[in-house]
């Protein structure tokens, strides 16, 4: 058994302070694989590079693997073509695609012209799928089974693919034109008679579309629980396997681009403390200016009813409360329809379903805290007052409810993401109708 050093993270940043590489190489040699990963996520571009040069060349490969696309992509940037050729090199194709996808043209070419014929082939393949289709993240390294085979024949072909193939727990089968005829498990093969054909052990196969979506062939993977998924053209010709660790790293990136929209910001990629601060204002600058241009609505309907603010002051009292309570129902409702649409539970034909249903949770939502609203308030200001705040927030349940719902549904429709549309537009649009709604109630029961 191999005794690896003590290795911290102060340890190899107090050393590239003090620029010892000679200490600091023999620190990396000993070290685990995965604190290497983590501590090169976590340093900047520069000391990156340093770190990675030190590496030995199985080390190398088996960190560059390890690394998130977005921080191999910044190593390549920062290192020469030759140094990372032979990691590139041994890149299974969908990653080395998706490394691609994060490198300027030039460096790419570059990458791309110093493979091999039959890397590059494979690579050429996934590259011809679009950007965000399950063909750009499949990988096209499969051992397919012809159907004529025995049971003999197909695990001698397994046995030889193993090295290179993605899986072979579950093989494609396929006649002599490629067209997927179904999937065997290798536990299946093991189990049979030399002499059985593959035929009497084929069972029938949920396959993706090379050209959908990779979130939605992702989700039917990980649903199904299949350890992997056959991709087929559309003419159901077998061009690549999407395995289940994979479909969850598609999953994962997807979740978290969610979070980060719903909060009002892009997502970044890679380390958070590798981040720079500009990327960090990049990606919050934006929707924080598209928020302020759309809190001035709110502004505006202030001033619309500031000679009924003048007549009766305590109304100003409730703003933030009724304000705030919209959007947080918004809120909860766009998240919850997101998240369904997200995991298959909804979809666009069941729009007025989860209307009706939105719809239904926040006028109960409503009736629950405007009565709440109405008995506190009542007591405190009197019963006209009092009125007025449980039925607004009555009525601004209701609609934030029903609108937070909907709003996800119309960006399905429209082909948009629907975490873009939901928490912050709901808030901005919630925050601008309900004080429509509160003042135009308080005038017609206050008589102001």
């Amino acid at each position: 058994m191999t005794h690896h050093a003590p290795f911290t993270p102060e340890q190899l940043r107090d050393l590239l302070y003090e620029n010892d590489l000679t200490a600091l190489s023999a620190l990396l040699h000993d070290a685990e694989a995965g604190d290497i990963v983590e501590e090169l996520r976590r340093l900047p571009g520069e000391d990156r590079a340093i770190v990675f040069r030190l590496l030995t060349k199985d080390q190398a490969l088996e960190v560059f693997e390890r690394l998130d696309h977005r921080t191999q992509g910044d190593l390549v940037e920062l290192l020469q073509a030759e140094e990372t050729a032979v990691v590139f090199e041994a890149l299974d194709p969908d990653d080395r695609v998706s490394l691609l996808d994060e490198l300027p043209a030039g460096i790419a070419t570059k990458l791309m012209t110093g493979l091999s014929s039959g890397e590059r082939d494979l690579t050429a393949v996934v590259l011809g799928y679009t950007v965000g289709s399950i063909g750009r993240r499949m990988s096209p390294e499969v051992a397919p089974i012809p159907l004529s085979a025995t049971v003999e024949e197909a695990l001698e072909r397994a046995r030889a693919r193993a090295l290179e193939a993605e899986t072979i727990y579950t093989l494609p089968v396929v006649d002599d034109s490629r067209r997927l005829m179904g999937v065997v498990g290798l536990r299946d093969l093991l189990a049979a008679d030399a002499g059985t054909p593959v035929a009497d052990l084929v069972i029938p196969a949920n396959t993706a579309q090379a050209t959908e979506p990779a979130e939605d062939a992702a989700r039917r993977c990980a649903d199904l629980g299949h350890l992997a998924l056959p991709v087929v053209d559309h003419e159901d010709r077998l061009v690549g396997i999407l395995t289940v660790d994979d479909a969850l790293a598609i999953l994962k990136q997807a979740e978290s681009e969610d979070q980060a929209r719903m909060s009002g910001t892009e997502p970044i990629r890679g380390h958070y403390l590798a981040t720079s601060i500009g990327t960090l204002v990049r990606s919050r600058v934006v929707w924080l200016l598209v928020l302020a241009v759309g809190a001035s609505l709110t502004v505006q309907v202030l001033e619309v009813f500031e000679a009924t603010l003048s007549q009766m002051i305590v109304l100003s009292v409730f703003v933030p409360l009724l304000i705030g309570t919209g959007g947080n129902t918004g809120n909860q409702a766009a998240t919850t329809v997101t998240r369904a649409l997200a995991l298959g539970e909804v979809q666009g034909r069941d729009w007025f379903r989860v209307i009706r249903r939105e719809a239904g949770v926040g006028a109960l939502l409503g009736i629950t805290l405007g009565g709440l609203g109405f008995v506190i308030t009542g007591l405190i200001y009197g019963l006209g007052i009092g009125s007025v705040i449980g039925l607004t927030l009555f009525t601004v349940c209701t609609l934030a409810a029903t609108v937070g719902g909907t709003m996800p549904m119309i960006a399905k429709a429209v082909h948009a993401d629907p975490a873009v549309f939901s928490n912050p537009f709901i808030s901005t649009f919630i925050d601008a109708t309900g004080l429509f709604v509160y003042f135009g109630i308080a005038k017609f029961i206050l008589g102001i």
